[in-house]
C-alpha cells in the first residue's frame, strides 16, 4: 500500500478527500475527468482543474454522486440541499452590487461653465465606453464570468475584433480553458507573455472523426515582415516572409527596418511618440490526439501535425499578426494575489463544513423517515396468516387500524423525535459555523427574523465581515477591470472604429454599487440637516443620495436644477433659499 504525498499549493485545500490526492505522486482520481489524464495536459494543471471539477459537483448538488463513482457507495444516498450554490449566489450579488457603472475620472466636469478640453474628452470617452458595455451585454458577461470566479476561482474575458459590425466583441471563457505560460524567472503575478485556449473534442464514431484537442494561442513577440499562408493538400499550413523583386522583405503599412537593431517597428495609435517593436500573434489550430507521441506538453505541439483553422475572410490563423502589442486575454482572480496566479473559491475555506451539512441533513431525512412512519411492536397480537404460504402477513399501520390484543399484550413505539430535533439544531449549527467562515452573516442569507435585531447599529456590525469580503474581492478585481477598458480602447483604435480618435488611452475604472440595502430615510435627512448646516455641500449631499439609490443620473444636472428651482422661487417671493455652500 502506498503512501500519501504531503502537497501543499493552492489547491491543498481540497486534500482531505481522497479522490484528490492519490497514492502515486498525490494525482487526482481519475474519476474527476478522464481528460485528466491526458499526456498533452501540464503537470502544474492537473490539481487545478481537478478543484475546478470538484467544485463544479458541489455547485449543482453533484458531491455524493462524485464521490460515489470514486467509490465510496454510501455517498449516493447522500441528501444535498443547494447550501454551496447559495453561498455563491450570495457572494456574488453583494461582489456586483446594485449597480456597475463605468467611470472616467474627469467626465464630471464636463458639463462645468469652466470646462476644460480634457474634460469634455474624459467624458466622450466615458460615454464610448459605456455604449460599448451596452452593446455587449457587460453586465450579463459579468454575471457569468464573476460567477465563475466566485465558484472556481478564477475567471476569464476575451476580446476580439470584429471587423464585420465594427467594434470589439467580449466573451466569457471556462477557466478550465485557460493555460498560461510563464518564464522560469516570472513572477506568477506578472502578466503571461503566451497563452494557450486549449480543450479536448471528443471522438465522434457515427461521424468518423478522431478524437482532438483545438488550441488557441496568443502570444508576444517581435514584429515580423509580411507574410503569407500557404496551404498544402492536407490543410497544414506554413508562414512565409514576402518579398519584392530586390529581394527585400515586404513591411506593413505603418511599420519600419530599424537597421541598427535589426527589427521592425512600429507606431501604435495609442503611442504615436513611442514606437514598439513587439506584436500580438494568434494560432488557431487542431491536433489528432494519435498524432501525439507521449511526453509532448500542450506548449510543444508538433507544427507539422497541426491542422490550422481559417477566418471567415479564408485568412489562415497561423501566427496571425494582430496589429496590438498586448494580449486581448483577462483573467479575473478571485482573490488578492500573494504569489500566486489563480485566485481561490469561495467555497475553499467552507468546504469541510458543506460536506458535514450534507451528512447531517442525510442523517435528519432518516430520523424524519422513522418518526413520520414509526416502528411498533406489538405483543399479544394475532397475525393474519397468509393462506398460501401459511406465513403470517406483515401488520399494516393506517389511520383507523385497531389492533385486538390478548390479556397481558402491549404496543410500544420507537420515538425517534427527540433525535430529529437534535438533528435539526445541528443542522443550524453547522450552517451558522460555515456562514461565519465565508463571512456571510446570517442576515445576508436571509435567515434572521428582522424583528430579531435589536438595532441598526447592530446589524451595521455584523454586517463588518461582509464588508471586509466584499472590499477584498474588489480590490482583486479593480485592476483587472481598468486593464479591460484600456484593452477595449486601444482594440477599437487598431481597428480604425468611427468615434475613437488615436492617442493615449483614457483610464477607466469599474464602479460597483452599494453591497447593502441603505436606510434611505435616515440618508435623505442627514443630507438635509447637512446641506442646510453648511457643514455639506450640495454636491456631495446629490452624491449621497445618489449612492443609497435615490434616482439621480447626474449630479452637476441635479445641482443646476436645484439652483435654477430656488432662483425662480426666490423671484416669486416664495421665500426660496440657496444652500449656503452653494452660493
Amino acid at each position: 500500500m502506498g503512501l500519501r504525498t504531503f502537497i501543499t499549493d493552492a489547491w491543498s485545500w481540497l486534500n482531505y478527500k481522497p479522490i484528490m490526492v492519490g497514492t502515486h505522486g498525490g494525482h487526482p482520481h481519475r474519476v474527476l475527468a478522464p481528460e485528466l489524464q491526458a499526456t498533452w495536459l501540464p503537470d502544474e494543471a492537473v490539481r487545478r482543474l481537478a478543484a475546478y471539477k470538484v467544485l463544479a459537483a458541489y455547485d449543482s448538488n453533484q458531491a455524493g454522486e462524485l464521490a460515489a463513482l470514486a467509490g465510496n457507495e454510501q455517498a449516493a444516498e447522500r441528501r444535498e440541499f443547494g447550501d454551496p450554490s447559495t453561498f455563491v449566489d450570495t457572494t456574488l450579488a453583494h461582489l456586483l452590487g446594485t449597480s456597475q457603472q463605468i467611470i472616467v475620472p474627469g467626465a464630471e466636469h464636463a458639463r462645468d461653465d469652466d470646462a476644460t478640453p480634457e474634460a469634455v474628452a474624459a467624458a466622450a470617452a466615458q460615454q464610448r465606453l459605456r455604449d460599448w458595455a451596452e452593446a455587449e451585454l457587460l453586465p450579463l458577461r459579468m454575471q457569468a464570468t464573476e460567477r465563475k470566479a466566485v465558484l472556481l476561482g478564477d475567471g476569464l474575458y476575451l476580446l476580439a475584433w470584429d471587423p464585420a459590425i465594427g467594434r470589439v466583441r467580449l466573451k466569457s471563457h471556462d477557466p478550465g480553458f485557460y493555460f498560461p505560460v510563464f518564464d522560469d524567472d516570472a513572477d506568477p503575478g506578472d502578466y503571461p507573455r503566451r497563452v494557450h485556449l486549449a480543450w479536448e473534442i471528443p471522438a465522434d464514431p457515427r461521424r468518423d472523426v478522431k478524437a482532438r484537442i483545438r488550441r488557441i494561442t496568443y502570444e508576444l513577440g517581435p514584429i515580423s515582415p509580411a507574410t503569407r499562408s500557404h496551404l498544402d493538400h492536407d490543410g497544414r499550413a506554413t508562414r512565409r516572409p514576402l518579398q519584392d523583386g530586390a529581394g527585400n522583405y515586404v513591411l506593413e503599412v505603418g511599420d519600419r527596418f530599424v537597421a541598427e537593431v535589426g527589427q521592425v517597428e512600429r507606431v501604435y495609435p495609442w503611442a504615436p511618440d513611442k514606437p514598439s517593436r513587439a506584436t500580438c500573434y494568434l494560432t488557431d489550430a487542431e491536433w489528432f490526439l494519435d498524432d501525439l507521441r507521449h511526453g509532448q506538453s500542450l506548449d510543444d505541439l508538433p507544427l507539422d501535425r497541426a491542422r490550422f483553422r481559417t477566418r471567415s475572410d479564408g485568412e489562415v490563423l497561423h501566427r496571425l499578426d494582430l496589429r496590438i502589442d498586448f494580449i486581448p486575454l483577462i483573467h479575473i482572480g478571485n482573490t488578492v494575489s500573494d504569489g500566486e496566479h489563480f485566485g481561490q473559491s469561495s467555497l475553499a475555506k467552507v468546504m469541510q463544513a458543506l460536506d458535514e451539512l450534507a451528512e447531517t441533513d442525510t442523517d435528519s431525512a432518516r430520523a424524519s423517515a422513522t418518526t413520520g412512519a414509526p416502528i411498533i411492536g406489538l405483543a399479544g397480537a394475532r397475525s393474519e396468516v397468509d393462506r398460501v404460504t401459511g406465513r403470517p402477513r406483515p401488520l399494516a399501520v393506517e389511520p383507523g387500524t385497531v389492533f385486538q390484543l390478548a390479556d397481558g399484550g402491549r404496543m410500544d413505539v420507537l420515538d425517534t423525535s427527540r433525535q430529529l430535533a437534535e438533528l435539526r439544531a445541528r443542522v443550524e449549527e453547522i450552517r451558522d459555523r460555515a456562514a461565519v467562515n465565508a463571512r456571510l452573516p446570517a442576515v445576508s442569507l436571509g435567515t434572521v427574523d428582522p424583528s430579531d435585531v435589536p438595532s441598526g447599529y447592530a446589524l451595521q456590525l455584523s454586517l463588518g465581515p461582509l464588508d471586509s469580503l466584499v472590499d477584498s474581492m474588489r480590490l482583486a478585481r479593480a485592476h483587472k477591470y481598468a486593464l479591460l477598458f484600456k484593452m477595449v480602447q486601444r482594440m477599437h483604435q487598431a481597428g480604425h472604429a468611427p468615434g475613437w480618435p488615436a492617442g493615449p488611452h483614457f483610464p477607466a475604472r469599474l464602479v460597483f454599487g452599494p453591497h447593502t440595502p441603505a436606510d434611505r430615510t435616515a440618508v435623505l435627512d442627514d443630507v438635509v440637516k447637512g446641506v442646510t448646516a453648511g457643514v455639506l455641500s450640495l454636491e456631495t449631499g446629490i452624491r449621497m443620495l445618489q449612492e443609497a439609490g435615490y434616482p439621480v443620473p447626474e449630479v452637476k444636472e441635479e445641482v443646476r436644477r436645484i439652483l435654477a428651482r430656488v432662483s425662480d422661487e426666490g423671484k416669486d417671493g416664495s421665500g426660496g433659499r440657496l444652500p449656503a455652500t452653494s452660493q
